[in-house]
């Protein structure tokens, strides 16, 4: 009895790994050139795109590729981390110090859960789908004053008071925000705001410059606020809602979400997860909001957030919506990729018509080569024998 009861605890273990992490296949059975993927992982060995810390690809559900690269980021940014300045503009052993190892890029210097940086806005917009589906989110037309004090709030006019929840998932608030400046830079307008306190009275007090929904501009305060909105909506904490209703589904277990200095979860950047985990967020969007048979998240919302809203003027090619990214396949071809992106380099894409996932996570936060989405692209495309199969 003791044998059998061993056994089945063993197998029960060995499913639930498989389970956790999609099973390892011939890169050639995948419809990859092992040879490409060869030189692609040469080349990121060499410091060709910076400093690298993974590369995970997936081809129907299966691994085709999977490395993780060893940095010495005690070494690499050890000097940064003790000068104050716009990536460490707070205590320099806080969660907010971008060159402080313990905390970045891996949580607690672990090498498992990786900071995330602006793909957090990404997961938020799915949280957001799931509550929706849940029925327990408004209507994403809602004005944004309506879920704060107005007689609190600096800057009120009419065009603030236009302002709604769908203006901050696409980017077009209207409101002046300096990003025009890297992070490094302490004018930068997101910086500023987490040096302060209360960061959605900061975004919430910025003045208008235009009407809401005239063109994109990207704001990190815009992703922070929805976090805000969330649990006033909703009555419930954004990360403890997405650990039920979105990370227990997809048997995510292990994670990691900044909040605040006033407790509020990091919605512009605040999550760290495994490479492997941050797949299977992609892979339910590439199965229309299914996970093994459920909508975890209607079809209708994974429709809306994987069609392209606005255009990005400033990164030819590339549009966003939803708190989602679109990135050009390049040269005629007028397909798409989707996806997020995140400061230092991380890249988790979907080639939805190669069937194919990838994610990129990097440490590249100060000038330098790194590994872009629209070079993980082509790579990975190249890669491909028969992107048919």
């Amino acid at each position: 009895m003791r044998w059998i009861l061993v056994a089945l605890v063993a197998a029960a273990l060995a499913q639930t790994a498989a389970h956790a992490q999609p099973a390892a296949s011939d890169p050639a059975a995948l419809g990859f050139d092992p040879a490409a993927l060869a030189r692609l992982d040469q080349d990121i060995s060499a410091g060709k795109y910076g400093h690298v810390d993974s590369l995970l690809i997936l081809r129907h559900g299966k691994t085709a590729f999977d490395r993780v690269y060893a940095q010495d980021y005690k070494k690499i940014y050890g000097a940064e981390a003790q000068t104050p300045q716009a990536l460490n503009a707070l205590d320099a052993g806080g969660p907010y110090n971008y060159f402080n190892p313990w905390w970045h890029p891996y949580y607690r210097d672990q090498g498992r859960l990786h900071s995330l940086q602006s793909v957090t806005k990404t997961v938020d917009s799915i949280v957001v789908g799931v509550a929706l589906a849940r029925g327990e989110f408004p209507s994403i037309d809602t004005p944004v004053l309506n879920f704060f004090d107005a007689r609190n709030v600096a800057n009120v006019d009419d065009r603030k008071r236009r302002l709604t929840i769908r203006h901050l998932l696409n980017m077009m608030t209207g409101m002046k925000w300096n990003d025009d400046v890297p992070y490094a830079d302490p004018q930068n307008s997101s910086s500023v705001m987490e040096a302060s306190f209360d960061w959605q009275k900061y975004f919430i007090d910025q003045p208008m410059a235009e009407e809401p929904g005239t063109r994109f501009y990207y704001n990190d305060g815009a992703p922070q606020a929805l976090a805000y909105i969330f649990r006033k909506a909703t009555g419930q904490d954004l990360e403890a809602y997405a650990a039920e209703h979105l990370f227990k589904p997809l048997g995510i277990t292990s994670w990691y979400w900044k909040r605040t200095p006033q407790g509020v979860p990091d919605g512009e950047g605040g999550l760290y997860l495994d490479r492997h985990d941050l797949a299977k967020l992609l892979m339910l969007y590439q199965h229309d909001g299914v996970w093994e048979g459920k909508q975890i998240v209607s079809r209708a919302w994974v429709k809306a957030s994987l069609t392209p809203v606005v255009k990005v003027e400033d990164r030819p090619g590339m549009f966003y919506g939803h708190l989602w990214w679109f990135f050009p396949y390049g040269g005629n071809d007028p397909r798409q990729a989707f996806g997020g992106s995140g400061f230092g380099g991380q890249e988790p894409l979907v080639l939805r018509d190669e069937d194919t996932i990838v994610v990129a996570n990097q440490w590249n936060i100060l000038d330098g080569p790194t590994l872009t989405g629209k070079e993980l692209i082509q790579r990975v495309r190249a890669a491909l024998t028969d992107p048919r199969r």
